[in-house]
């Protein structure tokens, strides 16, 4: 038995999809279209206007007459604030219709989406909502050396950039959606957001969520279409103020060098390869469900998954035995099925890629554990897999794998996992599993990672900064942080005469 598509959602899939720009659903000025995909079946769920350059100038001119022009520059915070809460608001009211959505489009379970990805949403535009009034400058005393005798009279004010380009990836649809779209509004800017080619239902349905919040014409526009073309576009667009961007490092570089041009400012949240550090005086019924969900949440398409499991030499063994139990336990199936607890990998793409690395470690004399293999002959299910017997050069040890894979490693002492899990490019996140708090906090200081959870995972909170170190980003997503990406500093100085 699976969960039955609200009619709501069969009319949204069934209606060919238009890019939404300043306030208004229109076809693609090319008039191309492409498909989405039920990564469950391989089937079309549905066809949506594909952007291209031409339909970013539109968006970007829609986006910088709202700025400038419209009433969202001129309306108070207060008001501000009151529409993107009833965003978070409407976010909640259509919460099955926007689950089954996810579910369809990325191939996640619907409890999941509905239980998870959902709430966060809305609660992320709620506590952004709480920031619209609370953005503030300074006074600042100045003593300037070589005018003695004088004095002044300064202050600094916090001001939106301008145009922001957002680009979003497919593992959690919405919510990334919110993460930066919350931010970007309260502060005051207008956005053009594009969606993942791969998942671009949610973030449409969203437009109309927010059209309905009220929120002004052409502050926000959404422009599904592939990377290359209308992401590459953003980017480098001169009329864009600022762009920010969520997926794989690689192409977070080629939007640094897009953004040169124009010296545009730049926020990234990139890849990673986290490791997960469990230690000799761990409760094991609590560690060992903890590795398996560090790992096997979403998918494994979480760009912080704890993908690099070290385990103390003396718990190893029972360790890595009970992280592949519970892989061997999952059921893998449709996302709209309710016994499923774990979906297909999103797209043909990425199921070729996971399977890749698998090929590509037992090539290099890596041993399965568990999983390892294509999960039934339709869809992009792949087995929740755990990988022993590596060594730190092999591909599936270093590069980000974003699937339902973990490779683990023993270690000894705090100084020698210290310098294993500080041995990648990224820095994103990583997870501590011990009883004794010392140890707990002279590790987690020693990592270099953004988020560093302790006897959890994947803990994520509105007011929680996330971001990475090293390549896996510039910037914060989250908490007031993330508002230093958002707005431009502006010193004001006057010299006060008798």
């Amino acid at each position: 038995m699976t969960v039955t598509l609200e009619k709501s959602v069969q009319d949204f899939i069934s209606t060919p999809r238009q890019l939404f720009i300043g306030g208004q659903w229109v076809d693609a000025a090319s008039g191309r279209t492409f498909a989405t995909p039920n990564p469950a079946t391989g089937e079309t769920l549905a066809h949506i206007a594909e952007a291209d350059r031409e339909d970013v100038d539109r968006a970007v001119r829609a986006a910088r007459a709202a700025f400038e022009e419209g009433p969202w520059s001129r309306m108070t915070a207060s008001e501000r604030g009151r529409i993107i809460w009833r965003i978070g608001d409407l976010i909640e009211q259509y919460g099955d219709e926007l689950a089954q959505l996810e579910s369809l489009d990325n191939g996640k379970p619907y409890a999941v989406a509905r239980a998870a990805d959902i709430p966060l949403a809305a609660e992320l535009f709620r506590y952004m909502a709480g920031w619209a009034t609370k953005i503030e400058g300074n006074t600042i005393s100045l003593s300037v050396p070589y005018m003695p005798g004088s004095e002044f009279h300064a202050y600094t004010l916090r001001e939106p950039i301008g145009v922001v380009a957002q680009i979003i990836p497919w593992n959690f649809p919405l919510l990334m959606a919110a993460w930066k779209l919350g931010p970007a509004l309260t502060t005051g800017n207008t956005v053009i957001l594009k969606p993942a080619e791969q998942t671009p239902l949610s973030a449409l349905r969203l437009a109309e969520i927010m059209a309905e919040a009220g929120l002004p014409e052409g502050v926000v526009n959404v422009l599904p279409g592939y990377g290359e073309t209308a992401g590459a576009a953003l980017a480098a667009h001169d009329g864009v103020d600022k762009v920010a961007f969520t997926g794989s490092t690689e192409v977070g570089k080629l939007i640094v060098q897009a953004a040169a041009g124009n010296l545009k400012k730049v926020s990234l949240e990139l890849g990673g390869k986290s490791p997960n550090v469990v230690f000799d005086d761990v409760d094991p019924a609590l560690a060992i469900p903890g590795a398996a969900n560090a790992i096997f949440f979403n998918h494994g398409q979480c760009c912080v998954a704890g993908s690099r499991l070290f385990v103390h030499e003396s718990r190893f063994d029972e360790v890595v035995s009970g992280v592949a139990d519970i892989a061997r336990g999952i059921k893998l199936g449709s996302g709209l099925d309710p016994d499923t607890q774990m979906g297909p990998l999103v797209s043909d793409e990425q199921f070729r890629r996971v399977t890749g690395y698998l090929e590509s470690g037992r090539a290099e004399g890596a041993r399965t554990v568990a999983g390892g293999q294509r999960h039934g002959d339709k869809g992009y299910f792949v087995q929740p897999t755990v990988i022993t017997d590596t060594t730190s050069d092999m591909a599936i040890v270093r590069e980000e794998i974003f699937g339902p894979v973990v490779v683990a490693s023993p270690f000894s002492s705090l100084d020698e996992i210290a310098a294993q899990a500080n041995d990648t490019a990224y820095g994103l996140g990583a997870g501590i599993w011990t009883r004794d708090v010392n140890k707990a906090h002279a590790l987690a200081k020693r990592l270099r990672a953004g988020t560093v959870w302790i006897n959890c995972y994947n803990v994520f909170d509105a007011a929680l900064p996330f971001g990475g170190y090293k390549q896996s980003g510039w910037g914060r997503e989250m908490g007031h942080e993330v508002l230093e990406a958002y707005t431009e500093v502006k010193a004001v100085c006057t010299q006060l005469h008798p």
